[in-house]
């Protein structure tokens, strides 16, 4: 039995049923199709668990900047949504696409870019000047970027005289923030561009184009009169956004045909109170654990009945206004399968990730 330990300390440096720090599987900037500067960011590496397809975060607009963890079960809803953004601003393999912030990409997903079959590029700099540089140089076909840096970019273009140098007839996806509305008239002027309005989040996605939804799943559930206004809040998949709009006949400025005036947006407020009232899963236990992985990675507080129906044929939710509203207005009921897709590939990622053992062997966890 001398030198067994010297041997098996030889032994584990070749092979093991673990990987060492170098054999690691990688996912680097470049991978996730994100390799691109910001003036927001450091670059950290991180573990990131098996059961991820990437990490993302939240822009930080209404608090701090949160980790968002997109699982595999719910992108190719996500993916199937980037491609109708693509499609209905008239992209076609091949186009090049300039993308000025990069972890926009995360909302389509970089996979959705390689499958569409796109050629994205950054900015060599976050910057005004660097991003007049890169419509000169890349002459992209469309843009992916915040409408205020774009407006103002191209009048410092009208104001240095560099405006016919630029490229023409390119599509405009903006995102982000809200829609400057200022926009419209100078990406005209200057691009003859076509304005397209963007809204989504890290969390799920591109919701909605133009005030046109691109998700299946989509659900406005009317306020309380606010001031004479009346506004809707977004529900995806059964989970509110947490945020509202009005919707207009007149249409959206970039579509008449879209209805939901996302560029007038407005914070919810009091928010949604998410109750499951009924489940296709059979174990309560699993269902509490789909609750408590939605509130960890997507930011949303899922709680579930007392008296939850298991093994129904599908998913049943009710939005429940919160005790400051409590009496102003009745809870919405949202019943599967089609109007709760987005929770339910929630539930089939938390199953998947209870049918794969832990991959580290010195991780135990006992119950």
């Amino acid at each position: 039995m001398k030198g067994m330990l010297a041997e098996i300390a030889n032994m584990v440096k070749d092979f093991g049923s673990a990987p060492t720090f170098a054999e690691m599987p990688r996912k680097t900037l470049s991978d996730k199709g994100i390799a691109g500067p910001t003036a927001a960011h450091t670059i950290e590496e991180v573990h990131t668990p098996l059961n991820l397809a990437y990490l993302t975060f939240t822009t930080g607009s209404s608090a701090f900047q949160n980790i968002v963890g997109i699982t595999f079960a719910e992108l190719p809803q996500r993916v199937k949504a980037s491609f109708t953004v693509l499609e209905r601003a008239g992209l076609k393999p091949g186009d090049r696409v300039l993308v000025t912030y990069p972890p926009l990409v995360n909302v389509f997903s970089g996979e959705s870019f390689k499958k569409y079959g796109l050629e994205w590029r950054f900015l060599v700099r976050s910057s005004r000047d660097a991003f007049l540089a890169a419509l000169y140089e890349f002459q992209p076909k469309a843009v992916v970027g915040e409408s205020s840096f774009i407006r103002a970019s191209l009048e410092d273009a009208k104001h240095m005289g560099v405006a016919e140098e630029l490229p023409q007839n390119i599509t405009l996806l903006t995102a982000g923030t809200p829609l400057d509305l200022e926009l419209l008239p100078v990406a005209k002027a200057v691009l003859n561009a076509e304005v397209h309005d963007l809204y989504g989040c890290q969390e799920f996605g591109w919701l909605c184009m133009d005030g046109v939804p691109v998700r299946d799943d989509i659900e406005l559930v009317k306020l309380p009169a606010n001031a004479g206004q009346d506004m809707y809040e977004l529900v995806v998949g059964g989970l509110p956004m947490g945020d509202s709009f009005p919707v207009s006949d007149t249409g959206h400025v970039c579509n008449k045909e879209g209805k939901i005036i996302t560029y007038r947006r407005e914070r919810t407020y009091p928010e949604y109170e998410v109750i499951v009232k009924a489940t296709t899963l059979t174990s309560t236990v699993t269902l509490g654990r789909v609750a408590r992985s939605i509130l960890r990675i997507k930011g949303r507080v899922v709680k579930i009945s007392p008296d939850v129906k298991t093994s129904a044929e599908h998913t049943v939710l009710e939005l429940r206004p919160d005790y400051i509203s409590a009496g102003i207005q009745e809870g919405i009921i949202i019943e599967g399968p089609e109007k709760t897709k987005f929770f339910d590939d929630m539930v089939q990622a938390q199953l998947d990730y209870q049918q794969k053992a832990k991959a580290d062997p010195t991780w135990t966890k006992r119950n």
